[in-house]
């Protein structure tokens, strides 16, 4: 009889030879090396439906909640909305053009940068934000499933509660909280090329099942409301530190794709410019979701005499049980889409990098489900309102961050970096013992001015005067400082010469060198002749 071999399981990632890793597993992995052409299936589509997917949340519909307590009107918080991603629509494109073009993630990408042992602090800090972020779009997710659920099972929201209250969940929740977690892990399984299709399909059925809601608001209330009558309660100097306040806060929600939007774009088919599609597509789907959240909470004050921001809580107010079951789908899809495509895909990646002989993306992906547990985020949204408020804050640290990659790149080195260098920890970007001491003297000086502000957020009972002044605008500030701090040092202080390139040197140069790529798939251009100015060299990109 033949001898029939046993599967094995071990701890370390299966690493194929890599045309990158140099025999050292160090640094790479297979979802870390570059995405070969026969693996890049994101075309057009799959990003418009990716960003249609992402927006539709319920940090979304609730964005304008924030602005209009503190004394904006809705007019003026759908224009903070606006505005907010029309600025950081040039950071997330910026990014994202580097993975097109270089098809690697952000943690390979900070490298060039930061150096090898220097890009641990960018990986680690944005790893931080998404697990814990992680954790607690589950608990949104749980309450769109505890809808669900009671409006098929109408006395589940009563059931007898057998956790103690100190635990801040109940019995219901809890069940719930697993619920979406359980149904959550198949997706967490999946490579990002499949996942594209779950983006594909949440971009159809929530947007249908939100855009209804919005016909029920206007319809059911013909435009009534004291909402769409009201007028700034602040005015001179308060509603200018609101402005920039509101604007930060919204910007903040979104720091963290501006940095690791190559985590996707890796995956692209099609030519650099598409990503040049997010400036006009972010500001329109966001501000027109607050416009939504708007609507439908103005609605509810009207038919129900509450302002119920929270969807979940607006929802259960309704007499059809097969309206409030299918509302809180749309819910529960939206979170479980944003959670994926935010936080655990990212998570993972970073994850990868840190650890990339023992954990893959889907490795990743899955230890961050269970660190889920861990970090009991019910107990985080019941009773730490000053912790909410230090991970919205985190922003001030992931801007210069932002900064640093999207100067890096496009003004200190002219869109010219070598692939195959971002995998050689000797190489050029090796720095001083791996480490950039430029980005970390710009990193600090962007941060540096928020620090009086971010600790007062965390405990109020801190005052920091007019130090705290700077925090309200902290990323802009932070993303500005950092950057010309990063510029000077680059380029006029202690120049990083080795760094400084003729050419690009693209993955598909040494895919082909290697033999490993499809044979009757063109080199993507970019790569070849890249010497003369930056007009020429914008040109072959573009």
């Amino acid at each position: 009889m033949p001898i029939i071999e046993k599967p094995h399981w071990t701890v370390r990632v299966e690493q194929p030879e890599s045309a990158f890793a140099e025999g050292n597993s160090r640094w790479t992995n297979k979802d870390l090396d570059p995405v070969p052409r026969h693996a890049r299936k994101w075309g057009v589509t799959s990003f418009i439906s990716y960003w249609i997917s992402d927006a539709f949340n319920a940090a979304t519909w609730q964005f304008a909640s924030s602005i209009i307590a503190i004394g904006l009107t809705w007019r003026e918080s759908l224009g903070i909305v606006a505005l907010s991603f029309f600025i950081i629509s040039f950071v997330i494109a910026l990014n994202g053009a580097i993975g097109v073009l270089h098809h690697v993630p952000f943690p390979v990408i900070a490298r060039a940068s930061w150096g090898f042992w220097g890009s641990y602090l960018a990986i680690i800090s944005r790893a931080i934000l998404a697990i814990f972020w992680f954790a607690i779009q589950n608990m949104n997710g749980a309450n769109s499933v505890r809808v669900m659920i009671a409006a098929i099972w109408p006395s589940f929201a009563t059931i007898k509660n057998g956790i103690p209250e100190a635990e801040g969940i109940d019995t219901p929740t809890m069940v719930s909280f697993f619920l979406f977690w359980l149904v959550s892990l198949p997706w967490l399984c999946m490579h990002p090329n499949q996942l594209r299709w779950l983006f594909m399909i949440k971009s159809v059925v929530v947007p249908v099942a939100w855009i209804a809601i919005l016909v029920w608001a206007l319809v059911s209330t013909k435009g009534e409301g004291d909402m769409w009558d009201q007028k700034a309660t602040i005015t001179g100097s308060a509603y200018s530190w609101a402005f920039l306040s509101s604007l930060t806060s919204v910007i903040g929600n979104y720091a963290t794709l501006s940095v690791n939007q190559s985590d996707f774009s890796r995956y692209s088919r099609v030519s650099v410019k598409w990503q040049l599609i997010y400036v006009p597509l972010l500001p329109l789907i966001f501000t027109f979701i607050s416009f939504i959240g708007v609507a439908a909470t103005s609605a509810g004050a009207v038919k129900y005499g509450t302002i119920d921001w929270d969807p979940m809580a607006l929802i259960s107010n309704w007499p059809s049980r097969a309206a409030r079951f299918f509302a809180a789908f749309s819910f529960a899809l939206a979170a479980l889409g944003v959670n994926i495509s935010a936080n655990s895909l990212s998570a993972a990646n970073d994850l990868t990098a840190l650890f990339p002989q023992y954990i893959n993306i889907r490795r990743g992906q899955l230890l961050c489900a269970v660190l889920c547990w861990a970090l009991v985020p019910w107990k985080i949204l019941a009773s730490a309102g000053s912790f909410l408020n230090f991970m919205a804050a985190y922003a001030i640290f992931l801007g210069p961050i932002a900064a640093i990659m999207v100067t890096d790149f496009w003004v200190v080195h002219h869109a010219r970096y070598d692939t195959l260098a971002l995998y050689q920890r000797h190489g050029i970007y090796a720095y001083t013992a791996g480490c950039n001491w430029r980005a970390v003297v710009a990193f600090l000086v962007g941060v540096g001015p928020n620090l009086p502000g971010f600790i007062q957020s965390i405990n109020p009972d801190i005052d920091a005067g007019v130090g705290a002044r700077p925090y309200a605008f902290g990323w802009l500030l932070g993303f500005s400082a950092t950057a010309l701090v990063y510029v000077v040092l680059e380029l006029w202080v202690a120049p990083p010469r080795d760094t400084f390139i003729q050419r690009s040197v693209l993955p598909d140069e040494v895919y082909d060198a290697q033999g490993g790529v499809d044979e009757g798939v063109s080199v993507e251009s970019g790569g070849e002749g890249e010497k003369g100015g930056w007009k020429e060299r914008m040109s072959r990109i573009l």
